[in-house]
């Protein structure tokens, strides 16, 4: 997990989410979908910013720039907890998943089914 990711902010947040839900996408495209009306322009800027952020990048299709997610929403929202974790729980994962079964986050099946997928992953890795 290194190189965290910058934070996003709200606007950045729904722009993301059209990213990695319709794949490669138009600053128009994005405008059109976005519950707020907002001008192009303001759309390009948060996408040039989430470029520089590390979140997109571009092709170009004649004059057109096409954006795609840099990184899969499962890689950035595991980055995300691990910064959580880091910071408010000494890297302890192990404190922040009894703090969600203390929170009622988590009841016993989502445990079972959670502990079930990370001993998948641990065999699919020998």
């Amino acid at each position: 997990m290194t190189n965290p990711l910058p934070d996003l902010g709200d606007l950045e947040r729904e722009v993301m989410h059209l990213v990695w839900s319709r794949g490669p996408v138009t600053a128009e495209e994005v405008r059109e979908r976005l519950p707020r009306k907002l001008k192009e322009s303001t759309v390009r800027t948060v996408l040039k910013r989430l470029e520089d952020k590390g979140y997109v990048s571009h092709t170009v299709e004649g004059r057109t720039y096409r954006y795609a997610a840099a990184e899969a929403r499962r890689r950035v929202a595991a980055k995300a907890v691990q910064r959580i974790v880091d910071w408010f729980c000494n890297g302890s994962v192990e404190e922040v998943l009894v703090g969600m079964v203390d929170a009622e986050m988590l009841d016993q099946g989502q445990l079972k089914a959670l502990a079930d997928k990370i001993a998948k992953a641990k065999a699919g890795r020998k």
